[in-house]
């Protein structure tokens, strides 16, 4: 029995660093709620300056900077608290991006984050570590940035983005100028290596950005619905009809049937957005050709604010419809999407269950 816990200590011992990582995702788990909460805004701002203070120490006590006890207690701990800030951060980022934008359409963002975590194990080389470090923390900086201006600014768009990137630019320049007084020899010799690798993470969130890759935080779509009607009522609420759905047709992946029992059917969506924020919203909606591919019918916005507690509630109406799969998206001006509702229209068989609520 003690031979397992001493071979379980030693084990954990190996990974301590993962294990720090891990548990900076447990923290966010459990603490983070909303983006414009002031709460969960000083554990986001906690994380990003942690992150810097330790990984900046950390290389104090390599390049030992002062006097031997504090080196080898800088070199012992602070990676623990530097793991701990960058799980914390980037496990923030996955919460609230993944919140905000449709996972399908967003993938390639997320797996971008998830490879950059998955890194953590695999990398051992001192050199090659710091340069994973600067990628873990530019990474994580950028994507905070990105997030948190629209929120304290109440605008969002592609100025907002460009202002965040140039902020986090400024900072982590800051922080390779930190590094090259702390150890200089190391730095000029891997200067191309890092020129390389910030440049190649602004570029690339550009490229994201600009190509609808990345969520449109802080947005988050917290109900999306294709329903029979939406009709507003005169005390501000909306009166959604809605046919119910055989268990089956709930699984993943299996598509809604409706049946139409009038001359139009109604996408619903109840958009959440920080207090100070004021954008516009669309719906497009677009049905599957023979071939298979997607054609849009029509797109429709409307402004929405960020004042509703529980989301700002609008809908479009489709009228002009056939039967075959449609969907519908909802998403920002330039295209970024929040979330997508696909279904399948049968004029031909009979309704079946309809029920009321109220919104």
């Amino acid at each position: 029995m003690l031979e397992d816990k001493r071979a379980f200590l030693i084990h954990l011992r190996r990974h301590w660093l993962t294990v720090s990582f891990l548990l900076g995702f447990l923290t966010d788990l459990i603490l983070l709620n909303r983006i414009d909460d002031v709460v969960d805004n000083l554990i986001l701002l906690a994380y990003a300056i942690l992150a810097t203070a330790s990984f900046l120490l950390f290389y104090v006590g390599v390049a030992e900077r002062g006097p031997r006890f504090l080196s080898i207690f800088l070199k012992k701990f602070a990676p623990i608290l530097m793991q701990y800030a960058f799980g914390g951060l980037l496990s923030g980022m996955l919460i609230f991006y993944g919140r905000s934008g449709d996972w399908v359409a967003s993938a390639p963002f997320f797996l971008l984050i998830l490879a950059v975590i998955a890194g953590n194990e695999l990398i051992s080389k001192r050199s090659d570590r710091l340069i994973y470090q600067l990628t873990l923390y530019f990474v994580g900086m950028f994507s905070y940035i990105v997030l948190v201006v629209p929120v304290v600014t109440g605008k969002m768009g592609d100025g907002m983005f460009v202002l965040s990137g140039l902020i986090a630019l400024m900072i982590v320049t800051f922080v390779i100028q930190t590094l090259y007084r702390i150890i200089p020899n190391f730095m000029t010799f891997h200067t191309r290596r890092v020129i390389i690798t910030v440049g190649v993470i602004f570029v690339g969130f550009n490229i994201f950005y600009f190509s609808n890759v990345i969520p449109p935080i802080p947005l988050s779509l917290t109900e999306l619905d294709v329903v029979q009607s939406v009709g507003k009522m005169g005390d501000g609420n909306y009166r959604v009809a809605f046919e119910v759905q055989p268990w089956y047709r709930k699984l993943p992946f299996v598509k809604p049937v409706i049946h139409p029992t009038g001359s139009s059917i109604a996408c619903f969506a109840r958009v959440y957005a920080p207090t100070k924020l004021q954008t516009n919203i669309f719906h497009r909606w677009e049905y599957q050709d023979e071939a298979g591919r997607w054609q849009e019918r029509f797109r429709l916005g409307y402004e929405i604010t960020g004042a509703n507690e529980g989301g700002y509630r609008g809908y479009t109406q489709l009228s002009s419809f056939f039967a075959g799969k449609w969907r519908c998206s909802v998403e920002t001006k330039r295209g970024q999407v929040l979330g997508r509702k696909t279904v399948y229209i049968d004029a031909k068989e009979k309704v079946g269950e309809v029920k009321v609520r109220i919104e």
